[in-house]
């Protein structure tokens, strides 16, 4: 199972996904047409990413990515700067060309803080792009355990506690398994629709169940 839906086999179905959506990305983003380099914000995103995705820049493009700590890059198209997704407010409105984020929203904890930081991803960019897990999908993609989102919280904990599942290896600290656990909210399309309002919505299929789901403005 583990192997199934964890991105880091390139086999796995999550990577094969990902490189679809990138794919799709790459499509919209064929579309802007501009002198000088696309600015791109990569919120929680990494260069690792980009080069697993296969990404050649001729130049045309130059990423920005903010983590909670400055990574180093080797490349010169990317930067790297430490920040919170929540508040953008070194940036002005509109800074950036495209607004890039994959499976990040769901790592906030709150709802207050992912509509914050949809709020921010709207103000600072022309366009973007968020991709999240669905809610509804009956692997948890995190744990990578057959419903596990919809398990009481304490027994959520208890399985974080005992067993590797996936991302999230055993910890018999209680007060850590708890964080974990809590840092996770999962969303729907439902709540991305509120989050974006007016976005296009795109939707992965597995098995005709929908996986994740993207909101774009482009």
């Amino acid at each position: 199972m583990i192997k199934l839906f964890n991105a880091n086999y390139r086999s796995s179905v999550n990577q094969r996904f990902r490189e679809k959506r990138f794919t799709f990305f790459k499509g919209l983003l064929n579309t802007i047409k501009k002198d000088g380099p696309i600015s791109i914000l990569d919120v929680g995103g990494t260069q690792s990413y980009w080069e697993n995705m296969n990404f050649a820049n001729d130049g045309s493009v130059h990423i920005t990515l903010l983590n909670l700590t400055e990574d180093e890059v080797t490349r010169n198209y990317f930067s790297s700067i430490s920040g919170d997704a929540t508040d953008l407010s070194r940036f002005g409105d509109k800074h950036f060309d495209i607004v890039h984020s994959n499976s990040v929203i769901e790592h906030l904890f709150t709802r207050k803080a992912q509509e914050r930081m949809a709020n921010e991803i709207r103000r600072v960019g022309k366009r973007y792009y968020v991709q999240t897990p669905n809610y509804y999908f009956p692997i948890e993609p995190h744990w990578v355990f057959p419903l596990f989102q919809f398990l009481p919280f304490s027994w959520r904990v208890s399985l974080t506690k005992k067993y590797y599942l996936d991302t999230y290896p055993e910890n018999q600290r209680q007060e850590v398994a708890e964080q974990r656990v809590k840092e996770v909210l999962l969303l729907t399309e439902a709540d991305m629709k509120v989050l974006f309002p007016g976005a296009k919505i795109y939707r992965e299929m597995f098995l005709g169940l929908k996986k994740s789901i993207t909101s774009y403005q482009f």
